[in-house]
């Protein structure tokens, strides 16, 4: 066989194996499943007393209605975006005054996003000591770093 033949099935190889790898890795069967396990961390982390636990729990368990509705918006906003995106490959044309309208909705749907979840982690905070919110915040600092910008 040829060493360029070998080289393409090697990649090939290697591509299905890094796919499948990461599908296996990214299952929703290992991840917590419910509220409690996804807290789970939380009382690990922050060594959380039973109540507090219980009051952080009826927290994100109030909030998860809202959260859940704002997740499917912005599953529709990605949809749209796909959508926008295969006109303008295929037709070759875009809509300058409907995408203005996406982008806006975009914008606000980002703020709204952002201000429940900072009502979240500041209802959230609330329930800590000193101690336990300083590193409560030490830990979701790298994931507030990462949210884009809601105005943009």
């Amino acid at each position: 066989m040829k060493p360029t033949a070998w080289i393409l099935l090697l990649g090939l190889i290697a591509g299905t194996a890094a796919h499948f790898g990461w599908l296996a890795w990214t299952t929703p069967s290992r991840m917590p499943q419910g509220t409690d396990a996804h807290l789970a961390w939380l009382r690990d982390g922050l060594g959380l007393t039973d109540a507090q636990f219980e009051r952080i729990q009826v927290l994100h368990t109030n909030s998860a209605p809202q959260l859940k509705a704002l997740a499917a918006r912005v599953e529709q906003m990605r949809a749209e975006l796909a959508a926008f995106e295969q006109t303008r490959r295929t037709e070759d044309r875009i809509d300058f005054l409907e995408f203005a309208r996406f982008v806006e909705q975009r914008r606000r749907l980002g703020r709204e996003c952002a201000r429940s979840t900072e009502r979240l982690v500041a209802a959230t905070a609330e329930v800590l000591t000193p101690a336990q919110r300083a590193r409560y915040f030490d830990l979701l600092e790298p994931a507030l770093k990462r949210r884009p910008d809601p105005s943009s």
